[in-house]
């Protein structure tokens, strides 16, 4: 069964139930209204009737006095203390055989007469002689049996119509919930089958739920078609990087093979070169995995690092392993709140760009302001072109292929340092000078900084 139908079926079943409900209670309610109404004008008679019984002397015409008081469309009955019928007159035909019963607690009773119905209450009263008699007032409910048929008929019409136009509402609703899941569905398939991603039209004034699922879907496909437009690419060139250098070590291989084990120097040359190439791929697979994980959304924990010693103890490491000059100006502690390893990856990325484009010292600087703190890295080396500075982000990107070639660089360095920028909310810029150098800023804002000059 389609969602639209059991939509509208639910909503049309629980319309009718609330109404009819409602109109019962109505009914009933109205009910009790009108006969508790002809009840106190009724009981208000009898009571009447039994002050003048009272005062009614031997030689008094009780049938009179009783024919004074008797109802229109009624009766009264007078019965001895046995039970036996004394006195009875009527204003209309067949109640005369009609005995109401009556509870022992409640001295009155509704009772019906050829479907119509009628009351009566019974009271005690004295007659002339002493003797206690009882007192039956009757009266037949004929308008309020009109009333109530009419009530009937046009709480019944209501239903209809409410009926009508609320199976009517309940179809427009039903239009309304399940139009914009039945064009997600077809967009979806239309995806499916296309291997696009599709996007739904979203009214720009609308602001419901189905809009906002709307919007929620395109920008799950956009999110999608752009992690497959980045699979791809990054795809493609893999593929187009790591080419090169096996077809460099299988070339070698093969001369190595025709004319290695004859000539010596051919043959250090040829391993040479594939030690060369070998190491370069393992580079670039090793800064492969490691763009690919992070492009993992994991949360990492953080926690209180001194931004000066991390900058300090990187640049320590760093003269060690390349034996290269590299200064710090600046002062600590500067204390933030991030996740140390991230940023340290970080510092390692930018510095061994530096050491790898520049043959002088590496210049590392720390300001703070109001704003945050800033590391900035600065090489002398050639510098890059500004043609080249807005595609220094992407991948396998190469500003000077033979240079990057000589220095093992494989284009993937400051992608990595960009992803990892951004996951610990930190700004990563670049100003550059050819012929000059270039200088990478680092700037940590200041709701991660635990404390300011």
């Amino acid at each position: 069964m389609k969602l639209k139908t059991k939509i509208h079926l639910f909503s049309t079943f629980l319309s009718f139930l609330i109404l009819s409900l409602m109109n019962i209670g109505v009914y009933f309610i109205f009910e009790k209204m009108a006969y508790d109404t002809e009840y106190n004008q009724l009981n208000t008679e009898t009571d009447e009737l039994i002050k003048a019984l009272s005062k009614m002397d031997l030689e008094d015409d009780a049938a009179t006095i009783l024919r004074t008081y008797i109802p229109s469309k009624g009766a009264i009955r007078v019965n001895n203390s046995k039970g036996e019928l004394k006195l009875f007159v009527q204003s209309i035909e067949d109640v005369n055989d009609y005995l109401p019963k009556f509870n022992e607690d409640e001295r009155y009773s509704i009772g019906t007469i050829q479907g119509m119905p009628i009351l009566s209450i019974s009271k005690p009263v004295i007659w002339a002689d002493g003797e206690v008699n009882e007192v039956e007032t009757m009266k037949l409910l004929v308008e309020v049996d009109k009333n109530l048929n009419f009530l009937r008929l046009i709480l019944i019409g209501v239903t209809l119509i409410g009926m009508f136009l609320m199976t009517i509402s309940s179809i427009m609703l039903g239009k309304i919930i399940t139009g914009p899941i039945k064009k997600l569905i077809n967009t979806m398939s239309q995806s499916r089958l296309s291997g696009k991603y599709k996007k739904i039209n979203v009214p720009a004034k609308r602001k419901d739920e189905m809009t906002q699922m709307g919007i929620a879907f395109n920008e799950m496909m956009e999110k999608l078609e752009q992690n497959y437009n980045k699979q791809e690419q990054f795809v493609s060139d893999a593929s187009h990087e790591l080419k090169t250098p096996l077809t460099v070590i299988e070339s070698y291989a093969k001369l190595l093979s025709r004319h290695g084990f004859s000539h010596t120097e051919i043959a250090k040359e040829s391993v040479q070169a594939i030690i060369s190439e070998t190491s370069r791929m393992k580079e670039m697979i090793s800064q492969m995995l490691l763009l690919a994980k992070s492009n993992e959304q994991s949360i990492r924990p953080t926690e209180q690092v001194d931004v000066f010693e991390l900058v300090e103890t990187t640049l320590q490491s760093m003269r060690t392993a390349y034996n290269r000059k590299f200064l710090l100006k600046g002062e600590g502690p500067i204390l933030a709140k991030t996740d140390l390893e991230q940023l340290r990856q970080l510092l390692f990325i930018v510095l061994d760009n530096a050491r790898k484009y520049s043959d002088k010292e590496i210049k590392a600087t720390i300001l703070e302001n109001e704003n945050g703190t800033k590391i900035s890295i600065m090489d002398y080396g050639n510098g890059i072109p500004k043609k080249d500075l807005e595609h220094i982000y992407d991948r396998f990107y190469r500003v000077d292929e033979d240079r990057n070639r000589k220095t093992g660089g494989t284009g993937l360095g400051m992608a990595i340092a960009k992803d990892i920028a951004n996951r610990i909310s930190v700004e990563l810029s670049i100003e550059s000078v050819v012929g000059f150098g270039t200088t990478i800023h680092i700037f940590i804002p200041n709701n991660q900084i635990l404390s300011n000059f």
